[in-house]
């Protein structure tokens, strides 16, 4: 199934109320009833399961989950990943890592979403390994590729004088 928020029009990170509007939005464009040419109507038929399975997908992994015991429930790697673009969208990198850590099987994509979660977190020597298992796993990725180099740099930068100083102030002044 492609990704239920790109078939709405949506961004990974859109909420309940966000894809229901959309949802609405793209019902009133394509609805089989509106239209009387047999042959475009099966289209829109088509056109219409899409957008069905669309947005019940997306109400799933936009609604929160509720918090049972400490076991959490495992998801599929793209689940993972759109959770975690989700919490990496508002701003909550540890959210987002606990939304890949859901995931047992990973991904070239799990992998890249690791390394920008860890990026955020400025854990370079990390996420460079994380990028560098993408790159891995598709070595033909230049994205995956991209990321492992600003990984590797951000690090070299991180060790200098000026990189460990600049650590030691942000760290102060966050307590």
């Amino acid at each position: 199934m492609n990704n239920p928020f790109e078939v709405l029009g949506l961004k990974g990170w859109a909420g309940p109320d966000e894809i229901r509007n959309a949802y609405r939005t793209l019902v009133k464009q394509c609805h089989p009833d509106m239209i009387r040419d047999p042959s475009e109507k099966e289209a829109a038929q088509t056109r219409m399961v899409a957008l069905n399975l669309a947005y019940e997908e997306a109400l799933r992994l936009a609604s929160p989950r509720p918090h049972s015991s400490s076991v959490t429930p495992e998801v599929s790697c793209a689940e993972a990943v759109l959770l975690a673009q989700r919490a990496m969208a508002r701003d909550n990198p540890e959210g987002a890592l606990r939304a890949l850590s859901r995931c047992e099987e990973k991904s070239g994509e799990w992998y890249y979403m690791q390394g920008k979660v860890l990026m955020a977190l400025e854990e370079y020597e990390s996420a460079h390994q994380a990028f560098r298992e993408a790159v891995r796993t598709s070595p033909e990725n230049n994205v995956y590729r991209e990321g492992a180099l600003d990984a590797a740099v951000a690090s070299q930068k991180a060790a200098t004088i000026q990189g460990k100083a600049k650590k030691v102030l942000k760290n102060l002044f966050r307590k």
